[in-house]
């Protein structure tokens, strides 16, 4: 029990941004002692930073957290897309790197890749890239994403009007025979800003990807030029790539 309470202790902090020690013992129905020594184990833990009277949300880890916790799902195949991916990156080339945990993989392996200038609106796979100092990073502005930590909105898709690239590699929370679905019109607008920027298309999608539902269109399957995804991919995707000429990497 007190596991789920610190739990949903940090959850209330995430949500409001500050929690109070008298405010929860209220809500929680216990002393003052054991949630104060909850909030000493959550900061501990890095989830909240303490002050007098209770604790505020470390926004650090705020950011973070939802986007490891996805980056856990399908780990392996994640990364082996993503070393896969990385092998198609050229010493000078220029490429845009989607958000996304598959494309963060990617950015991990692209460390021995240079020079390069990569263009992205994801300040995880900037910071990572541009860890290098033979790498080139060219940020996109725009408004805060908090799911993926990237950039979306008007600004960001404008700033990529004015680019044109190699390579893009693309991130998608879905896709299916009508094409790459996102559950954020934004995020749709700016992915298919990332498409006409580029010479080559290039999609990173692991097999969970296949029928998952989004609310908005991204981009009909004809405009990707090749598909990195894994050896669990149902058939039908496989039959339906090779029917429309699209380049299928299974790694």
């Amino acid at each position: 029990m007190s596991a789920q309470r610190r739990s949903r202790i940090g959850t209330l902090a995430a949500r409001k941004g500050v929690v109070r020690t008298l405010e929860l013992s209220r809500i929680f129905g216990v002393s003052l002692v054991t949630i104060r020594n909850d909030l000493d184990l959550l900061a501990q833990e890095g989830v909240l930073i303490r002050d007098r009277g209770g604790a505020v949300v470390n926004t650090n880890t705020a950011l973070t957290t939802a986007f490891n916790q996805r980056a856990e799902l399908s780990l392996d195949e994640k990364c082996r897309i993503g070393q896969v991916a990385a092998r198609m990156v050229r010493p000078g080339d220029t490429i845009i790197l989607d958000a996304g945990t598959t494309v963060m993989e990617m950015a991990k392996a692209l460390v021995d890749v240079t020079p390069l200038t990569v263009v992205t609106n994801a300040l995880n796979v900037a910071m990572q890239v541009g860890a290098s100092r033979d790498v080139n990073v060219v940020l996109v502005g725009g408004s805060l994403n908090r799911d993926t930590i990237s950039v979306i909105g008007p600004t960001a898709s404008q700033h990529l009007a004015d680019l044109m690239v190699q390579k893009v590699f693309l991130a998608t929370h879905g896709m299916d025979e009508d094409g790459l679905v996102d559950p954020s019109l934004e995020v749709a607008q700016v992915k298919r800003a990332m498409i006409q920027a580029a010479r080559q298309v290039i999609l990173l999608a692991d097999s969970s990807k296949w029928r998952k539902a989004g609310f908005a269109k991204v981009v009909r399957l004809t405009a990707i030029h090749t598909v990195i995804s894994d050896d669990k991919l149902p058939d039908e995707a496989r039959a339906l790539f090779v029917r429309l000429g699209i380049e299928l990497i299974l790694a």
